[in-house]
């Protein structure tokens, strides 16, 4: 049982873990078109997040993934994957990537460890792929897709972003892809995160507008799966994979939220939706090897954990970060 309680009663057993907030992409719900990143002094070397990693495990953490940015811009991951994966109490490591490196070291993440994979898709069409992601090439997170089955992963989800008018024509679409290649597949609401506008507010395109676009087509059957994570899992007749819906608007998962982040940067995010946060890294350089102080910072820092957050695509409430500085 973890030990990390927060003051609802509410048990965090699950860590996401930044390695970088660089990306080869620019997506548009994701962050600006011209990015500043953290110089390398103010991102947390390997040895300071498999550190970091250990103080959760030991506090009763069973499950972390490795997000970003993008985490396999940082070449090096192979090596925090073999270093986190020696942690007692560990159940599973995962990474959310947007595959378009997967190909490259799909074979050496799986070898070194990793057990699940979560892969970005929004698109099969490579001009709006290309637009959305402002630089990306679908094609390549296809074979980057295939190449990770090929190295042997057996859980692989694809996570798409709908936006209305944008992408929402392509559900069906993306359902098909996943059932000929046996994935599993997350439909998200988009996230309100930076400066919210009137075309933000337009393109937001919930989970039972996506329901309502599936079952012109498939019969959508509730499932008792559970991942730790926001997910609620459909199933669809004649196949294996299974559909979650994502939905931070329309069906608030707060009450049973079991998770905190940390950004590279070392900060302790208590709430996606709020801008509290523990400062990790100045414990971890300046008491070095005291795996007490970090766990102490992280059991203090849990009773400010807010109860909710509050998404809302047409009120004020704003949170300035950007994803790719929040760690997925």
């Amino acid at each position: 049982m973890s030990l990390i309680v927060d003051n609802f009663g509410r048990t965090v057993e699950y860590l996401r873990l930044s390695v970088t907030d660089r990306c080869d992409f620019r997506c548009v719900y994701c962050m600006s078109e011209d990015p500043c990143f953290l110089g390398k002094d103010h991102v947390l070397s390997l040895e300071e997040l498999a550190w970091i990693g250990q103080a959760f495990t030991e506090l009763g953490v069973k499950k972390i993934r490795l997000t970003g940015g993008e985490p396999l811009v940082r070449t090096d991951c192979d090596q925090l994957v073999k270093l986190l994966g020696k942690l007692p109490g560990l159940k599973e490591l995962s990474m959310t990537t947007n595959g378009s490196r997967l190909s490259r070291f799909a074979q050496s993440m799986h070898d070194s460890g990793l057990d699940r994979l979560n892969i970005s898709l929004d698109t099969l069409k490579p001009d709006l792929f290309t637009s959305l992601t402002r630089n990306g090439k679908v094609d390549r997170v296809i074979a980057g897709i295939d190449a990770a089955r090929a190295a042997g992963f057996k859980k692989i989800k694809i996570n798409a972003v709908i936006l209305r008018g944008q992408n929402d024509d392509e559900v069906l679409d993306l359902i098909e892809f996943c059932r000929e290649r046996e994935l599993d597949i997350a439909f998200i609401e988009e996230m309100p995160l930076g400066v919210i506008d009137e075309r933000k507010r337009s393109r937001h395109c919930s989970s039972d507008e996506i329901k309502t676009i599936i079952r012109q087509r498939y019969e959508l059957t509730i499932s008792d799966r559970r991942t730790g994570g926001p997910s609620r899992y459909y199933t669809l007749p004649n196949s294996s994979i299974h559909v979650g819906f994502i939905s931070p608007h329309s069906n608030n998962f707060c009450h049973e939220c079991n998770r905190v982040r940390v950004t590279v940067e070392g900060q302790l995010l208590l709430c996606l939706g709020n801008e509290n946060a523990v400062d990790l890294k100045s414990i971890v350089r300046e008491y070095p090897g005291d795996i007490g102080k970090l766990k102490t910072a992280i059991l203090d820092g849990i009773k400010h954990k807010p109860k909710e957050h509050h998404f809302d695509t047409n009120g004020e409430t704003q949170i300035l970060r950007f994803m790719n500085a929040t760690g997925g």
